[in-house]
């Protein structure tokens, strides 16, 4: 071979890679254009269309993660009304209907309070929604935000105790500064799945509806509440006692106060209803009961058991939060 003539090339082996797609970049490219590669065009003519973000379905036959069972659906109603005869309204209340996310799937989550105030004009309406209030923000910034957040470390029972008593000191210190008696009851329900853990003073009751009846879950912290547990009067005589609404332990008259824990599994139970002297005091619980199951929607259920308490007279200001709880 004759030197400065270059040696003939060996041809380059076959590529490995992959068809390039509709446009090549074999070519002269001195124009800015790109060779058309007709094969590549051809081939994605005949992949299904699919937009932008979708995935491929899976297989028939691929096990499926398993889908947690929903919470349950619970809805509720709450209503006050001032009454036949009082001049103001000093009974608050509130609800709260969430879900909060857990690892085996999302627990319903239910906050429903209500106060009814007393001492003065103003005071008793004051120290009702004082206590609303001072609940709502313990129990949302303590219980709501951190499992949110993932990151519950509270004892619920603990929880509830503490957020009446806070409620009593917000109220007893405010008193102080204003020269005013003023005090409320306070009956706050926290539903947390299948469970309702109860703070409790005064006189307000928290009732559960199931297929056996209505049942009252708390105690009435009044002198025939009192003579009711001592034995030495019947439960269906309390509403007509000159006694009922002499109360020995309210939120906010003291600088402390013992708050009632009550702890109930719903199990079967198909509402829960809190009721202020005002509705429970006029209306018996056998008509509370037929007012409940009776009627197919808690908005509607509620204002007949607040009509109920005006038709008897409507003496004192009534409250009712109702629940279905299925």
């Amino acid at each position: 071979m004759s030197e400065g003539i270059p040696p003939e090339q060996a041809p380059e082996p076959a590529s490995n890679q992959p068809e390039p797609a509709w446009w090549s970049d074999a070519g002269d490219e001195s124009d800015g254009t790109r060779p058309l590669d007709t094969r590549a065009v051809m081939a994605q003519a005949d992949t299904p269309n699919r937009r932008r973000g979708e995935t491929e379905p899976l297989d028939d036959e691929a096990p499926l993660r398993e889908t947690p069972p929903p919470p349950p659906a619970i809805s509720a109603a709450a209503m006050r009304h001032i009454g036949q005869v009082r001049e103001t309204n000093q009974d608050a209340i509130y609800t709260l209907i969430s879900s909060i996310p857990r690892e085996t799937g999302d627990a319903t989550l239910g906050l429903f309070v209500v106060a009814d105030g007393m001492g003065g004009h103003e005071g008793g309406e004051i120290a009702s929604r004082m206590a609303v209030a001072a609940v709502a923000r313990r129990v949302i910034a303590e219980l709501l935000v951190p499992a949110i957040e993932g990151s519950i470390n509270v004892s619920l029972q603990a929880l509830m105790v503490e957020a009446v008593q806070e409620a009593n000191r917000t109220i007893w210190e405010h008193a102080r500064l204003t020269g005013s008696d003023m005090g409320t009851t306070c009956t706050a329900v926290l539903l947390l799945g299948r469970s309702l853990y109860i703070g409790h003073v005064g006189d307000t009751r928290a009732y559960l509806v199931d297929a056996g009846g209505i049942h009252q879950l708390t105690t009435d912290h009044s002198a025939v509440g009192r003579l009711i547990e001592m034995g030495q009067l019947d439960p269906t005589e309390a509403r007509d006692h000159p006694m009922r609404s002499q109360l020995y332990r309210t939120v906010g008259q003291h600088p402390e106060v013992a708050v009632d824990l009550v702890f109930q599994p719903v199990g079967d139970a198909t509402h829960l209803l809190l009721a202020s002297d005002g509705l429970w005091g006029c209306v018996e619980e056998a008509a509370m009961l037929n007012i409940v199951q009776g009627v197919d929607s808690p908005q509607r259920a509620v204002r007949a058991l607040v009509d109920t308490a005006n038709r008897a007279g409507g003496p004192d200001n009534i409250s009712a939060i109702l629940v279905r709880l299925v």
